[in-house]
């Protein structure tokens, strides 16, 4: 079993910055890719960004420029620095991650979620 768990949300003004962290836990061989998605109030969930395991990263349009995703490897954590934050950024922000795990015929790869951090800016 693998856990997801983030941190650092919270409120903030338009304009300003936070930074989620979000680390991943337990029977791991390999994260391949990890990812932020969000969901606002009435929305469906959408793809903030994801990176894999070799660096490379894909964003949203609407976050490319002011969203920068990063993570270490050693560490099975994953960041999201948010910048030049606006008012309709404010969602529940999630961890996706897609991990190798080892089964009894060999490795077999798993989607899991984290548990969601609230992030709101205000106007």
């Amino acid at each position: 079993q693998v856990q997801l768990v983030e941190s650092g949300g919270g409120l903030v003004q338009a304009g300003g910055s936070l930074r989620l962290s979000c680390a991943a836990s337990g029977s791991i061989f390999r994260i391949n890719v990890m990812g932020w998605y969000r969901q606002a109030p009435g929305k469906q969930r959408e793809l903030v960004a994801t990176i894999t395991s070799g660096g490379s990263t894909n964003y949203a349009d609407s976050e490319k420029g002011r969203f920068t995703i990063s993570r270490d490897n050693v560490k099975n954590t994953v960041y999201l620095q948010m910048a030049s934050l606006k008012p309709e950024d404010t969602a529940v922000y999630y961890c996706n991650a897609r991990v190798l795990v080892v089964v009894t015929t060999g490795l077999r790869e798993y989607e899991y979620w984290g548990q969601g951090t609230q992030v709101t800016v205000s106007s």
